[in-house]
């Protein structure tokens, strides 16, 4: 049975990333994956990292929990909106929190290299955003992309990633949204 743990990282609520995760989760869990979900703005954590790499910030409870549901996972899904090219901040502070050395990587003694120590895992982002999704990737060079996938995940040693982006919503039709919706649907279903 594969284990897939979603990642809502939307700040706000009933939003259109909220129906992309059920959709996900609903197909998923019709092939026969076992589930787990953590919604960042359910979390309480100070998104402040005031101590840097250089101190020892205690983990907050639901971080702790939410690194022992990373661990546990066979398959990460990000779900989030795409803010000034990126990801909102609760992202990055849940991000910059979570993904310690120790934890998600680990830099060698004397080196420029590190150990990756979340190998064994693959993601599927899927990224909302207003932009139209060819100026994101031909003008913008997909910024948010590139730092979630090859900054973060890869960086940490997971992969495949994979980039499912899902725009403009802002002149999106319902008929559009619902196609998206039933797209996010078959990917839970291939547990990609």
């Amino acid at each position: 049975m594969k284990k897939i743990l979603i990642i809502l990282g939307h700040p706000v609520k009933d939003t259109f990333s909220d129906e992309l995760r059920e959709s996900y989760k609903k197909g998923a869990t019709a092939s026969g994956a076992e589930i787990r979900e953590i919604v960042l703005r359910k979390l309480h954590f100070d998104l402040n990292f005031s101590e840097g790499y250089r101190g020892n910030q205690e983990l907050e409870p639901d971080l702790v929990k939410a690194q022992e549901d990373i661990t546990w996972a066979d398959h990460i899904v990000i779900i989030y909106p795409n803010w000034w090219s990126t990801f909102p901040a609760l992202m990055k502070g849940f991000i910059d929190r979570t993904f310690l050395p120790g934890f998600a990587f680990k830099y060698r003694k004397g080196s420029l290299l590190w150990d990756k120590l979340l190998t064994g895992r693959s993601a599927r982002m899927i990224v909302t955003m207003d932009t139209p999704p060819w100026y994101y990737w031909l003008i913008y060079r997909r910024p948010g992309h590139n730092a979630m996938k090859r900054g973060i995940l890869e960086f940490c040693g997971i992969k495949p990633v994979r980039i499912t982006t899902i725009g403009s919503l802002k002149v999106s039709s319902d008929n559009k949204r619902l196609r998206w919706i039933a797209k996010v649907e078959k990917l839970g279903r291939k547990m990609n």
